[in-house]
């Protein structure tokens, strides 16, 4: 597995991304992504959200999931809490995504990211689809995650290049998230390629389960999105097949995988004012007990604003656990904050507070906690929670 630098996409790929006047500061804000291929098959993941986006939900009830060959996707609003117009809207931008990119309207999913709560404006959304397409090109992935972007402070993209048993085949990926993340999927836009042949099946299995190792594993805020959508399109323009059980899936998985915890580490560590990315693992007896201590970890303000100030005040973890497992005995906790131990059973053990001190302004910090039992073991990375935050969401539509 090679990590390749610069721009470019997978044989069969084009994608584009223009301003349409979405966003009042004129940034790009149309993206449009084409897969050539006429048999290309793909995969999506969505939100969990109760009050799910037209897009979201257009893209679940109108798209064939397991053979997109286009996405386009409208940054600066959302088109999320705005009823029967909303999804009329998606439909239209689904229809003048499959016009542009000569593909049926099933072929197309739609994909909105921004303000929720407002009118999509559908004039400069069609120009910005037209315009977006007469640019397409291989090496209009840069272009491309320009304009989905958000409160983003960088652009996240990978690319990969893996060898397999059958061949070498390229894996690509852009993704936007910043702020509204929580560890049930995070708040993001997610765009996988590759030019590897896998079966609808195949993409949707490898997919899922990258999904729960990476942007099901990030928290910036713990809150939830109404938009998010991952999706993986495959080409077969390598003419390498991923047939499944076989060493070339275990790879590709692989490799699929690291490209996508790639991504979400970019979105944590783009937290919205983000100073430091915090990692925290848990072990014990049993995961639905591990799963909800490190959900309560990551999501703690008090934990991500210590961790925002490198203050080792570990009792802000004692407090999340405590939390999460609520009871009458008192719980035999342990904790170890960069490989320093601070709690043995839920009692202070001595250790050195200066080197920990030192530790914890490092601008990534590794929390493990031991619960009683043994078997189950979690993670979730997080982003700390300081000025800029709040500064951010406090005039986001002003």
């Amino acid at each position: 597995m090679t990590e390749l630098g610069g721009d470019g996409l997978p044989p069969g790929f084009r994608a584009a991304g223009v301003a349409a006047g979405i966003k009042e500061s004129g940034s790009p804000d149309i993206g449009v992504m084409v897969c050539d291929a006429p048999e290309a098959t793909s995969a999506a993941r969505f939100t969990a959200s109760g009050t799910q986006a037209p897009p979201v939900l257009l893209c679940r009830e109108r798209a064939r999931l397991g053979a997109l060959r286009a996405i386009v996707v409208n940054s600066g609003n959302a088109n999320a809490a705005t009823g029967r117009p909303g999804y009329e809207n998606a439909a239209k931008m689904q229809g003048m995504g499959a016009l542009v990119a000569g593909v049926k309207e099933d072929q197309v999913a739609v994909c909105s990211t921004g303000v929720i709560g407002v009118p999509l404006p559908m004039h400069q959304v069609t120009q910005g689809i037209v315009a977006a397409s007469h640019g397409l090109a291989a090496d209009g992935d840069a272009a491309f995650s320009t304009a989905i972007q958000t409160t983003d402070a960088f652009e996240k993209r990978a690319r990969l290049q893996v060898t397999l048993p059958s061949g070498t085949v390229t894996i690509t990926g852009q993704a936007k998230g910043a702020g509204m993340i929580q560890p049930g999927f995070a708040t993001l836009l997610v765009f996988a390629q590759t030019d590897a042949q896998l079966s609808p099946e195949t993409a949707d299995l490898l997919l899922g389960v990258c999904v729960k190792r990476s942007f099901s594993r990030v928290s910036v805020d713990g809150q939830l999105s109404t938009n998010d959508t991952v999706i993986l399109q495959c080409s077969g323009a390598s003419g390498v097949a991923i047939e499944p059980e076989t060493e070339d899936e275990l790879r590709f998985g692989e490799a699929l995988d690291a490209l996508m915890r790639q991504l979400a580490l970019l979105v944590i560590r783009d937290g919205e004012g983000a100073r430091r990315v915090g990692r925290v693992v848990v072990r014990g007896g049993e995961a639905t007990s591990v799963e909800a201590v490190a959900r309560a970890v990551a999501n703690s303000p008090l934990v991500k604003t210590a961790l925002y100030g490198g203050d080792p005040n570990w009792g802000r973890i004692i407090q999340a656990v405590g939390a999460a497992m609520p009871g009458t005995a008192p719980l035999p906790v342990d904790v170890s904050i960069e490989g320093v131990q601070v709690c043995a059973r839920g009692g202070f053990v001595p250790h050195d507070a200066a080197a920990l001190t030192e530790a914890v302004a490092r601008d990534e910090v590794e929390y493990e906690i031991g619960l009683p039992g043994e078997g189950a073991e979690t993670e979730v990375f997080f982003s700390d929670l300081g000025h800029e935050y709040v500064t951010i969401n406090a005039d986001y539509t002003t």
